[in-house]
């Protein structure tokens, strides 16, 4: 029982860490810099300070095998590289709400993954809690007021909700046999490399570390230099956020985790109501407690998933 409520509690804050990330990310990419730029930094950055951290303390930790190498890759180029640059094409050419609901249709995937590849037995209520958090997601969305969906857009948002899937299904199976910090490092090892070939580090605008950044909404009397808001983004928005969902998926289940993973929409919207006065209005508020709901609803069906 602790177990399990421990992954929830892991999950949970790897939920919150994105979430409030959003808002960091957003001040960053409002200054300056592109998505892929704000990528990079992150996962360069993110690689740098884990792995330094690992090779001094853990060495013994990046030892791997010629079978478990290609997974890495895998787990690095999808999971880290492939999740953010899809998701960002996608809200760069539709509303920001319309390419959360797509790439949270992740969960849907892992159960269909399930169910019909590996033949696994997934319970009803499973099917009802992912449509409940997902009619939630709608609603937060507003879909019915009519916006226009671009072909590009919603092809990168479909992509990247099936590399959010396989982060979650690949992380399960490399959580069997690796610890969370290592694998980490080698997400955002193999991610970082894709980065430096596609982006050349010389070509990276650096005065964004050095240039003052207004914090708006609450804070707009306030600024602070870029590379406060970078070490955020890496430290507490990257690093300690993936941890904390890894170490999640190894006591839980990929589709659980992906399930608790919708709460990031609902948070998201909570941090940037407080501290951008973005408002949600009463059906939008009604969908944050149906996404809730629905969490918990899978959560108490994970134990049935087999």
């Amino acid at each position: 029982m602790w177990s399990r409520r421990k992954g929830e509690i892991l999950a949970l804050i790897g939920a919150v860490g994105f979430a409030f990330n959003g808002v960091v990310a957003k001040l960053l990419l409002t200054s300056g810099l592109s998505s892929l730029q704000l990528t990079q930094v992150r996962c360069g950055g993110a690689f740098l300070v884990l792995g330094t951290y690992v090779f001094l303390r853990y060495r013994h930790k990046f030892r791997t095998t010629k079978k478990e190498l290609p997974w890495l890759i895998a787990y690095g180029l999808v999971g880290f590289l492939a999740v953010q640059i899809f998701y960002f094409i996608a809200i760069s050419r539709m509303h920001v709400s319309i390419g959360l609901i797509i790439e949270f249709t992740a969960p849907i995937w892992i159960l269909f993954w399930l169910r019909y590849v590996m033949k696994k037995h997934v319970p009803s209520q499973m099917w009802i809690a992912i449509s409940m958090a997902f009619s939630g997601l709608l609603l937060i969305a507003q879909v019915w007021k009519g916006q226009t969906l671009d072909p590009i857009g919603v092809i990168a948002a479909l992509v990247d909700a099936v590399a959010l899937a396989i982060y979650f299904l690949l992380g399960e199976k490399l959580g069997k046999t690796r610890d969370a910090e290592s694998l980490s490092v080698y997400g955002f090892a193999f991610a970082t490399l894709g980065l430096l070939i596609a982006l050349p580090i010389w070509n990276y605008p650096f005065e964004i570390f050095t240039q003052s950044i207004n914090l708006q909404g609450r804070f707009i009397a306030h600024d602070l230099p870029g590379w406060v808001l970078i070490a955020w983004l890496i430290t507490l928005g990257t690093i300690a956020p993936y941890i904390f969902v890894i170490n999640g998926i190894k006591l839980l289940s990929a589709s659980t985790s992906s399930v608790i993973g919708m709460a990031e929409p609902v948070l998201a919207g909570i941090f940037a109501w407080w501290l951008l006065f973005e408002r949600w209005n009463f059906i939008q508020l009604v969908g944050g407690v149906v996404v809730l709901i629905g969490i918990i609803l899978a959560d108490k069906a994970r134990s049935a998933t087999h």
